[in-house]
């Protein structure tokens, strides 16, 4: 059977941050997908702004195809308290060569809330080291996500869309200034010890920040402070670091703040308090506002502010991805041809055999007779293999293959993802 790409994205251009909470809070391991018909591998990309799952499926017909979103639609929306009809109105559906150039977009930070964002690369690599490990990848799912990887890296390195280091924490930064007067002498509290949290402390420091505490549910934060030269705040030093805190900034995949435990932190304190939620589910209870003089800058809010992606995209770097996906697909179109490459070859190898055992059979046979024999075998095998792989980027494999069954009598196995990389001898 064929394999077919298959996209199933809901994101910040799709939906809301309220359903992109729910997909993340339901957020299913890759393997789940690998129970649903048809499905044979599986990479989830989720972040603060996107929920994807992407799905290596043995396809014959469009209805096919359609069978595998549609079994995938239904098992992203009903942990997620959603119908099958609704997620689907509310995310994008890609299929083939539309799969590729989307991945190296998001890839890339093209199509990220903040465009050229610095964090959307590493996430990319890790949701396919994810289901690597859980074993959920495929041949074509691995070359997918390392080639959406080797271009990001040459979009950074030719555009310089990156170099402003955007990302949605230095936006929040931003969105914060009229708050802070004087960062050099603001105290800030740090929830959350992941990815995020480096990022966090970087651009915090890029602004003059020096008092940071940190804090994580997990209870890693000694590990973090001791690596990043921070403060870390366990769970009985919590209270008095949230009283102490000018702003407060969230990343962790947990609830870690609500009014019930920020009031008793703040006491009688009415001075101006900046909460700022990264989190995806929410980490901050949105009645921490009833708490005097504490205003919250969630995901939601950022993204508002976020700048037009058209305005602000490098041309440049999208005429790279664009190139990257025909790339992608040329390459992925001349794989097709491996089974009829190596059928031919392996009739070629068939002959070759036989006319040497021949020859030892005259008597005739030597070492400079069979090397003769197999350069001449090899220098035969060469066009054809390079037309081969020609016709098959092109579109036009149902005519090598038919060529290669009149003229030779070969019967060439449909393609199989799972084959490709097969070796033959060499023979020449």
């Amino acid at each position: 059977m064929a394999g077919v790409l298959v996209c199933v994205s809901a994101n910040h251009r799709t939906a809301s941050f309220a359903v992109l909470e729910r997909l993340s809070a339901a957020h299913p391991d890759p393997t789940a997908h690998l129970a649903d018909a048809g499905v044979r591998g599986a990479v989830v990309v989720a972040t603060c702004n996107r929920h994807e799952s992407y799905l290596d499926v043995d396809a014959e017909s469009e209805a096919d195809v359609e069978a595998a979103v549609e079994t995938a639609l239904g098992r992203l929306a009903g942990p997620a308290g959603l119908t099958t009809h609704d997620l689907r109105a509310k995310a994008r559906v890609m299929t083939s060569s539309r799969v590729a150039a989307h991945l190296f977009a998001v890839a890339s930070g093209l199509d990220s809330v903040v465009v050229g964002e610095d964090e959307i690369a590493g996430q990319v690599r890790r949701a396919l080291s994810d289901a690597r490990e859980a074993g959920a990848t495929t041949g074509a799912l691995e070359r997918l996500f390392q080639m959406a990887s080797t271009t990001s890296r040459g979009v950074k390195n030719t555009t310089g869309i990156n170099a402003a280091g955007r990302s949605m924490v230095r936006l929040a930064l931003d969105l914060a200034e009229s708050r802070i007067p004087e960062w050099a002498r603001a105290r800030v509290l740090i929830i959350g010890t992941g990815a995020y949290a480096r990022t966090t402390l970087a651009a915090l420091r890029e602004r003059g920040v020096a008092a940071v505490d940190v804090s994580s549910p997990s209870g890693r934060e000694q590990m973090f402070a001791s690596r990043e030269g921070v403060r870390p705040v366990g769970a009985a030093e919590l209270p008095a670091a949230l009283g102490r805190a000018d702003l407060i900034i969230t990343s962790t995949n947990v609830p870690a703040l609500d009014a019930e435990r920020l009031a008793p932190a703040r006491g009688t304190d009415a001075r101006a308090l900046l909460v700022i939620d990264l989190g995806l589910p929410s980490n901050v209870a949105k009645d921490v506002t009833t708490v005097p003089g504490v205003d919250l800058l969630d995901l939601e809010t950022i993204s508002r502010h976020a700048p037009v992606a058209e305005l602000n995209a490098s041309a440049q770097a999208h005429d790279l991805v664009a190139a990257a996906a025909r790339e992608y697909e040329t390459r992925t179109a001349a794989e097709t041809a491996g089974p009829a490459i190596v059928a031919y070859r392996g009739h070629i190898e068939e002959l070759l055999d036989a006319e040497i055992a021949r020859a030892r059979e005259r008597g005739e046979h030597s070492e400079d007779v069979e090397r003769a024999l197999r350069h001449f075998a090899g220098v035969l095998v060469h066009s054809p293999t390079a037309r081969a792989r020609d016709l098959a980027a092109q579109g036009r494999l149902p005519e090598l293959t038919d060529a290669l069954g009149t003229l030779y009598g070969l019967h060439v196995p449909p393609h199989d993802e799972n084959t490709l990389g097969v070796t033959y001898r060499r023979i020449g």
